[in-house]
């Protein structure tokens, strides 16, 4: 009886074992899962820091540009409020709009996010998007 017990207890010791390394296989992979996420932030991040760094930085002005700036500002509101007083065909104003959209999203694929409808807002890391490229051809 007793070699009959030691051997149940060897095959019950193998078996939990075997349970063991299925769950360190899960947690393995759990963890390579999250190092890789964990590497995307980071690249994600260090980009729009650089793109807060360069829009938040100051844009020097000599002292003749601002002195020029401050005077052509009252003329560059006089000519805006005639330029609201005109009457501008729809048409164009829709165009302008779509324009600056277009270079807003090319603007963007360009720092490295994607534009398509797949993968909006995501770190380009692997070059270019065939689907992104396809819009901005459109």
């Amino acid at each position: 009886m007793e070699n009959k017990e030691i051997f149940n207890q060897m095959d019950e010791l193998e078996s939990r074992m075997g349970d063991f390394h299925v769950h360190l296989g899960v947690l393995k992979q759990r963890v390579k899962e999250l190092l890789e996420e964990n590497q995307q932030l980071s690249m994600e991040n260090e980009q729009l820091r650089k793109i807060l760094k360069r829009e938040t930085s100051p844009k020097p002005k000599s002292a003749a540009n601002r002195s020029e700036g401050q005077a052509a500002q009252p003329a560059r509101r006089e000519v805006a409020v005639h330029a609201e007083e005109d009457t501008v065909n729809d048409t164009s104003q829709q165009a302008g709009l779509v324009g600056e959209a277009h270079d807003n999203l090319a603007r963007l694929y360009h720092e490295g996010f994607h534009i398509c409808n797949v993968y909006y807002g995501h770190l380009r890391t692997e070059g270019d998007c065939l689907f992104c490229l396809s819009f901005l051809n459109k």
